[in-house]
């Protein structure tokens, strides 16, 4: 593994992000840490390849912070993990303007503002790079007992633009893929871990945090993969 390869990771503080930066540091990366609370967060690693930079993924600019604070420590950028986002559930005629704006903030306006940059910062590097995001819920099917229309809006619109930049720029070498957990209660970050336990059986064996970090793992070092969805999830097909 190349010592001077830096990663930057959002919603580093929560459960997937965290994991996601040992992970990295663990492979020799220098990792680029963001998200609300990391400045507050007791479990954050300490070492001198890591970099914090508390901020709303939102804001953009959190956006410019982060990418200015990869190239003022490490030099460079060479891989983008979007794990940050927000999940509500309620019945479709439920959702209020306000879940909305706050999911399109968060899920959509997080990843475009941050993708773009890394984007730029890659095209003028000229030496490729991987951009993986982690989406939830799933986009290609509905699952029982999870009410999570509007939700799936953000992911299906992440989901469609990830596979559309990953053939826009697929010469220059920039890969860009989706891991598309199943349902995981480590995974949302506003539903109730109990209530999705009840509402469906199956979920203690889909979608374990440590499969999530190895799909992710493997997206940013596949050296040949592009707009591809990595589905994480035990549930067999036809029980969908």
């Amino acid at each position: 593994m190349d010592l001077d390869r830096t990663i930057v990771i959002t919603g580093a503080s929560e459960e997937i992000g965290a994991s996601l930066v040992g992970t990295f540091l663990d492979r020799g990366y220098n990792v680029v840490a963001t998200s609300s609370e990391i400045g507050r967060s007791s479990g954050n690693l300490h070492s001198d390849r890591l970099a914090c930079v508390a901020g709303d993924i939102a804001d953009p600019d959190t956006a410019k912070i982060v990418t200015k604070t990869a190239m003022a420590r490490f030099g460079r950028i060479d891989a983008l993990i979007n794990s940050a986002g927000i999940f509500v559930t309620k019945p479709f005629v439920d959702y209020t303007v306000e879940d909305y704006r706050n999911l399109v903030s968060t899920n959509l306006d997080g990843f475009l503002h941050l993708t773009q940059l890394v984007v730029r910062q890659m095209l003028a590097q000229g030496t490729g790079g991987s951009i993986v995001t982690v989406t939830w819920p799933p986009t290609d099917r509905a699952t029982p007992g999870v009410a999570a229309s509007v939700a799936i809006i953000t992911s299906g619109g992440v989901e469609a633009a990830s596979k559309t930049i990953a053939m826009e720029y697929e010469r220059d070498g920039i890969r860009v893929n989706i891991v598309a957990p199943g349902i995981d209660a480590m995974s949302f970050q506003t539903a109730s871990p109990e209530a999705l336990l009840e509402a469906l059986p199956a979920m203690r064996s889909t979608s374990i945090a440590r499969e999530i970090i190895d799909a992710v793992v493997f997206l940013t070092e596949a050296p040949q993969i592009t707009g591809k969805v990595l589905h994480v999830d035990c549930a067999p097909v036809d029980r969908w």
